[in-house]
């Protein structure tokens, strides 16, 4: 009998940003994905395919990238919220949702995705805890770096 490990492999991600612009501004940076390279250093590569979809080459702290085509599915500036659609490495689906905070915005980023990499789906088990920390990490950089961009540092 083959072991089951897609529930292992199912990953749901939610993190706030408090950041020191307003949405527009947030909103500015965010949408403009093939950027995201020279401020977030573990997006490694964004390459456009067309109007509406890309690749996107990610890589953090283990020794392996992740590449994913997005396409989007929603750009809503009005409603401050940008989302695509992944397919290859990961596939799911990840949404920002800006909002005004005080003199900022509050920034939410959601991902959902089932891993498809074959060395993730191997040690979806023993790997979990490992990946997981992984992720935060990125996300802790990237919160760094598009602060920055918005500080004009």
């Amino acid at each position: 009998m083959k072991p089951r490990t897609a529930g292992w492999s199912h990953y749901r991600f939610r993190s706030v940003w408090h950041l020191p612009a307003p949405p527009a501004a947030v909103y500015a940076v965010l949408e403009r994905a093939e950027a995201y390279p020279h401020w977030w250093p573990q997006i490694r590569e964004v390459t456009a395919v067309d109007d509406r979809t890309g690749t996107a080459r990610f890589r953090s702290l283990l020794p392996y990238d992740l590449v994913v085509t997005a396409r989007e599915r929603r750009r809503d500036e009005a409603a401050g919220v940008l989302e695509v659609a992944m397919s290859g490495d990961l596939d799911g689906w990840a949404r920002w949702t800006l909002s005004a905070c005080g003199g900022g915005t509050r920034a939410v980023y959601e991902q959902e995705v089932e891993v498809r990499k074959p060395l993730m789906r191997r040690l979806a088990v023993p790997g979990r805890p490992v990946f997981l920390a992984n992720h935060a990490l990125m996300m802790r950089a990237g919160r760094r770096g598009l602060t920055a961009v918005l500080n004009g540092v």
